[in-house]
């Protein structure tokens, strides 16, 4: 926790998996979806997929194919293969 509030992206991607699986705290999605944001926008791959997932099933957020999207890219850019593959099915749909 003390590293995820200091900035780490890494402890900040960590902390919302805590929170989507509800391992050592409550589940919480909206928390979840707080911690990732912050490390997908310090670049993290992994939080990005994930917000993009969030956005897609609409958990601790509305529901929003464009934003989705948008994470899925930024992942997808950096070599995310999960993020590649949400938007291949996304787009066979």
């Amino acid at each position: 926790m003390k590293s995820a509030e200091q900035g780490d992206p890494l402890s900040q991607r960590n902390l919302g998996i805590c929170y989507h699986e509800g391992q050592g705290v409550d589940k919480d999605y909206k928390e979840a979806v707080k911690w990732w944001m912050k490390a997908a926008e310090q670049g993290d791959p992994l939080s990005q997929r994930n917000l993009g997932v969030c956005y897609h099933e609409g958990k601790g957020v509305a529901q929003d194919y464009k934003e989705a999207v948008k994470w899925w890219m930024k992942a997808a850019e950096q070599g995310n293969a999960e993020a590649k593959k949400c938007l291949e099915e996304l787009k066979s749909k």
